[in-house]
């Protein structure tokens, strides 16, 4: 345990915040830890494209600080993804020597952009732009995997049931097959002087850029090709 001890330090070091406090003794030392705090998570969920507020600080800690200018160092784990409730540390320091150790919990709110149903999907279907909308959600309640975009889902096919009103994670879709497994293809095979079809049935599905295996009918050779539409596929040559 002794030997964990300076890499901890630091690595606590290496994730700190400082955040300058102001020099009075009238100074409401409190109001300061939370303006550091309240600095720490604006600076850790920037260009994130959130909408964060924070719900609640919480400081269990009594604030006996010494008079005089007090500098906050804001430790915090390296994990914490910017959202939900955490415990934090704040180290007050003046001229470098710690004059407080005070904990702290945070509850922060943060809304995103995420592709919500608008009606029950049911697994097997297909998923069309209509039956989805971008609306404001709250992490903490959804998945922070929840697609943010109507184009990643749209177009493809439901793993599962949707319920109605649920955000949607991008593994709760997949590509609609164009090609399916026993149908007649035509192979191609090309390159920049020539090329040559040929008529083969495919022996497994898949969507278009999916390799699929094909039975070339000539040869009743078995080979991998791409999926290029609902009736052709590529093969290199």
């Amino acid at each position: 345990m002794k030997q964990l001890l300076p890499h901890i330090f630091i690595l606590l070091l290496t994730l700190g915040f400082l955040f300058p406090g102001q020099a009075s003794s009238a100074t409401n030392r409190e109001q300061e830890v939370r303006d550091a705090v309240t600095a720490f998570v604006t600076a850790r969920t920037a260009n994130m494209g959130w909408d964060v507020r924070i719900r609640r600080i919480t400081i269990s800690d009594a604030l006996k600080l010494p008079e005089g200018t007090i500098d906050y160092e804001i430790v915090a784990q390296q994990q914490w993804e910017g959202w939900g409730g955490v415990s934090i540390t704040v180290l007050a320091r003046q001229k470098e020597r710690v004059v407080g150790n005070i904990s702290v919990r945070i509850d922060v709110e943060a809304l995103v952009d995420m592709v919500v149903t608008l009606r029950q999907i049911e697994h097997g279907e297909s998923v069309k732009a209509a039956d989805l909308i971008l609306q404001k959600r709250e992490i903490t309640q959804n998945s922070s995997r929840s697609s943010r975009k109507i184009e990643e889902i749209a177009g493809k096919r439901a793993r599962m049931t949707i319920r109605a009103n649920q955000a949607v994670r991008a593994d709760q879709v997949e590509k609609m097959p164009l090609v399916k497994s026993g149908q007649m293809v035509t192979i191609i095979a090309e390159n920049e002087v020539l090329k040559v079809t040929v008529a083969g049935k495919a022996r497994s599905s898949g969507a278009q850029g999916d390799i699929v295996m094909v039975q070339n009918l000539n040869s009743l050779k078995e080979i991998p090709a791409r999926v290029i539409s609902a009736t052709t596929v590529q093969i290199s040559f």
